[in-house]
């Protein structure tokens, strides 16, 4: 039988008519995630969220420059496989404009060694040292305080004693976040996961129980347009969420979100992917008990380890490789890129491993979904 987008679109109002009127439904779809960031919203107001690479460019070509380097690079344990915390130096090119580089990274932490530091600090001229970092950042506290430490052991030993080197504090062009500007992403994914992983996981098994999708299979809807008409649904949702919340970060909590077009497609791949794996999740499952059960075990570590409300980059090494498997946080990752960063080239990678493997889970998901239990 032909796809009919009618077929879908009758089948979406009837679905869109029952979801409006459980109020339980419309409740954890549109208003617990607005709870949600006004309560975190005003916990953590103002404070600062982690960065855990630090970028160092130096333009000296003197001894003395790269003494400096690595002197910093003495204090970092966090490149490492040690646990010990500490940060992580990563070196940047001498003919790129650091602002810009840092921007490119999605980052705020950096130090910038001057072309003429080893010049100025032999002939006892006073030098500056350039600090890039966040001033709601505790690291980029952390790293004002390694460099001030690093620096003050090269005043120090001054051979002369007057030899003086200072650091110039500045503010990144992407670094004047707060953690309410990664809350407001990170609660978009949790909207795009809870609502539609939660109501197909119980669809899909209510449904096979009950009789109902032998009752769906004697009309002219096919597997393909009953699933495609709830992740409509889950879209139009996902979408008012975004509003709701986004309007509530920026003029309650003064997030700085920038609005593209990029975020558009996650609120289309979210949903995508999310409904068709609760319909797998459901359609494999035995029971409504089994489906619940399964369904718990693959939303909650989605829910808190792929950044919903805090860091990735904040975690322990091993919850952060653990991180990068869930579908969750390439959608996070991918809104904070468009949302905050406007890094669209990292933002592309995130798009297409989420298409991927939405295009296989929905591929699967109608695969195993069966009208009948024949």
């Amino acid at each position: 039988m032909r796809f009919s987008l009618s077929r879908t679109i009758a089948d979406l109002k009837v679905y869109g008519r029952s979801s409006l009127r459980s109020r339980e439904g419309f409740f954890f779809t549109l208003v617990f995630p607005v709870i949600l960031i006004l309560l975190f919203g005003a916990i953590f107001s103002g404070g600062g969220v982690s960065q855990s690479t630090v970028y160092v460019q130096n333009n000296d070509t003197g001894p003395v420059g790269g003494a400096l380097v690595s002197a910093l690079n003495s204090t970092s344990n966090y490149c490492s496989n040690s646990s010990s915390a500490g940060l992580c130096l990563r070196p940047v090119p001498i003919d790129v404009n650091f602002s810009q580089y840092l921007s490119s990274k999605s980052a705020s932490d950096g130090i910038v060694i001057p072309a003429n530091f080893s010049l100025a600090f032999e002939s006892g001229q006073e030098v500056n040292v350039t600090v890039f970092g966040n001033p709601s950042s505790t690291t980029s506290a952390v790293v004002s305080g390694i460099v001030a430490e690093v620096v003050n052991g090269f005043n120090v030993r001054g051979a002369t004693g007057v030899h003086h080197v200072g650091i110039a504090p500045r503010t990144a062009v992407s670094s004047n976040y707060k953690y309410i500007d990664f809350l407001v992403p990170g609660l978009i994914g949790f909207a795009a996961l809870t609502s539609p992983m939660f109501a197909m996981v119980n669809m899909s098994s209510t449904y096979r129980r009950d009789k109902v999708f032998k009752l769906l299979s004697l009309t002219p809807l096919t597997k393909t347009e009953w699933l495609l008409s709830k992740i409509i649904w889950y879209v139009c949702t996902t979408v008012v969420s975004f509003i709701l919340m986004t309007a509530v970060g920026v003029y309650v909590f003064g997030a700085h979100i920038v609005l593209n077009w990029g975020i558009g497609i996650f609120l289309l791949l979210g949903p995508f992917f999310f409904v068709s794996l609760g319909m797998l999740v459901g359609t494999v499952s035995n029971t409504p008990e089994a489906a619940s059960v399964v369904g718990n075990l693959v939303t909650f570590p989605m829910m808190f380890l792929s950044g919903t409300f805090f860091p990735v980059s904040s975690m322990p090494k091993y919850l952060q490789a653990v991180a990068h498997v869930l579908p969750l946080y390439y959608m996070i990752e991918g809104l904070n890129e468009v949302m905050i960063y406007s890094n669209f080239e990292a933002a592309y990678v995130d798009m297409a491993l989420l298409l991927a493997i939405s295009v296989v889970v929905f591929a699967l998901a109608v695969k195993f979904f069966r009208w009948r239990e024949d």
